[in-house]
């Protein structure tokens, strides 16, 4: 039996699933630009933990960032946008295994083939929050047109046309406007949205009013999410389905952990029940402790591992955390180069540390280093970069371990196309997938091909590299000798 509405009645009740079909049927109170495992292993649960205690009372309409996202839509739709969750791992000490059905979603639309159904939803009166998370990459300025009937691949560009649809149908009405709460990991992801929508409004001469009513009346709050989602439980899902008596294309697993700090107003709880509903949700005046923290120290750890993982045959978070040599080499990085450069108490920051690596060790923590390598170098740039930086400026010399991971970036990039695929081979010639914007990837790829060919040297290449403003947003060749430690670094890495 596949998952679908007309099941949920039937299912076995060994999911542990509270039946809320009903749940389904409350007015869309939110949009969702991202169809992914995270939003539905974070945000939607939480929704669904609300309406289950009956705070909330809303349901979601999601949709998918990009054309590339159509495969999890349109399983979202043969599903009736159910799934299950299973939260699982140690929480306070005690066990945790818990898989329930998710009924949030009562519209799921692909906006490229459904562009109109899209913006229609912005004249719906109920609508009060855009949640999201499209990577550190989808909260990026790109000039495009405006153009009738015409599907917008940007996501804020996106939102813009969204908005100002909804600007138009309620004729500029102040209580209209919306509460934009993007999940994706960059530093003032609300500010910078913001930016790119006004931007997006002057370059299509929308009207100084529209401009005026969204910097006045729609929120675009900073926010910072912390729960480690791990997907697909490819190994176990056939048991798992033999067990519950139903097939669930979707299945997501989550650890039980779990933190969302928004730098906003705490009556915004009213309308968004999150504190009430007993979740770890924090509405604070600043963000800046708790987003530098995750930011460098877990997701940087992630980051840290995940190219120089898969050059080493490593698949999961796990495998590279129970590798002694790779257990000391984050250990190292954390306590010894990004610690010392967060201005945090020190004993605070090292208890953090500590907390990540434990909850690396989850036996029920599955995650893949294919996924957490997605546009690595956008995820470089804000999670590894900084510490680099910062370390250069208070030691004057370089971090090893950043480093490190910084040429072992550069040799996972080395990838030559196949069937529009690009691919890179592993330290023993085993392949793998990189996933990254087009002119990132092409870039490295020509970069590799002149080195091979003898046109450049393997510094020229690393020097190329480093002066690319594009990737990095500045040119970082005044790091002295940075390029000169990559160079001897990635020398022990090519063949």
């Amino acid at each position: 039996m596949n998952m679908n509405k007309g099941h949920l009645k039937s299912l076995s009740k060994d999911t542990k699933a509270v039946q809320n079909q009903h749940m389904m049927d409350f007015p869309i109170k939110v949009l969702q630009i991202g169809e992914g495992n995270f939003l539905r292993g974070f945000f939607d649960w939480m929704i669904y933990e609300c309406n289950k205690q009956g705070h909330f009372l809303g349901s979601i309409a999601v949709t998918q960032p990009r054309p590339a996202g159509k495969g999890k839509i349109e399983e979202l739709k043969r599903q009736d946008g159910l799934y299950t969750l299973m939260l699982r791992g140690f929480h306070q000490g005690e066990k945790v295994e818990h898989p329930e059905i998710i009924s949030v979603f009562s519209k799921v639309i692909d906006p490229y083939d459904e562009w109109m159904e899209f913006l229609t939803l912005s004249e719906n009166p109920a609508l009060e929050f855009v949640v999201s998370n499209t990577t550190e990459a989808g909260i990026k300025y790109q000039p495009i047109p405006l153009e009738e009937g015409v599907p917008i691949e940007s996501f804020p560009g996106k939102l813009t046309a969204f908005l100002y649809r909804r600007y138009l149908h309620f004729n500029g009405d102040a209580e209209k406007g919306l509460i934009m709460l993007p999940c994706e990991l960059l530093e003032r992801n609300g500010d910078s949205l913001k930016q790119c929508v006004l931007k997006h409004g002057s370059d299509w001469d929308l009207p100084k009013p529209f401009m005026e009513w969204v910097d006045r009346d729609n929120l675009f709050l900073n926010s910072l999410v912390d729960r480690i989602v791990t997907g697909f439980p490819a190994n176990e899902s056939e048991k798992l389905f033999e067990e519950w008596g139903y097939k669930d294309t979707l299945l997501n697993t989550a650890e039980p952990y779990h933190l969302w700090a928004i730098e906003g107003d705490p009556s915004i709880d009213e309308r968004l029940p999150l504190q009430k509903a007993g979740l770890n949700v924090r509405w604070v005046k600043d963000l800046v402790p708790y987003q530098m923290r995750k930011v460098r120290i877990l997701n940087g750890s992630h980051t840290l591992m995940a190219p120089l993982g898969i050059l080493s045959g490593l698949v999961e978070v796990k495998q590279a955390i129970d590798h002694p040599d790779f257990y000391r080499y984050l250990s190292m990085a954390i306590e010894e180069e990004i610690i010392p450069t967060l201005p945090f108490a020190h004993n605070e920051m090292m208890l953090y540390g500590k907390s990540v690596l434990e909850r690396f060790m989850s036996p029920y923590v599955h995650h893949l280093l294919a996924d957490i390598s997605l546009n690595s170098i956008s995820k470089f740039r804000v999670r590894l970069l900084p510490t680099l930086e910062e370390y250069y400026k208070a030691k004057g010399s370089l971090p090893d371990c950043i480093v490190r991971g910084f040429s072992g970036l550069i040799r996972f990039y080395k990838v030559y196309e196949v069937n529009g695929n690009y691919i890179g081979k592993s330290f023993k010639g085993k392949e793998y997938v990189v996933k990254d914007d087009i002119k990132t990837i092409e870039f490295f790829r020509e970069q590799w091909l002149r080195y091979e060919s003898g046109d450049i040297t393997l510094l020229q290449l690393i020097e190329a590299t480093l002066s690319n403003q594009y990737l990095w947003g500045k040119d970082l060749g005044y790091i002295k000798n940075l390029g000169n430690e990559l160079c001897l670094k990635l020398e022990e890495m090519i063949d």
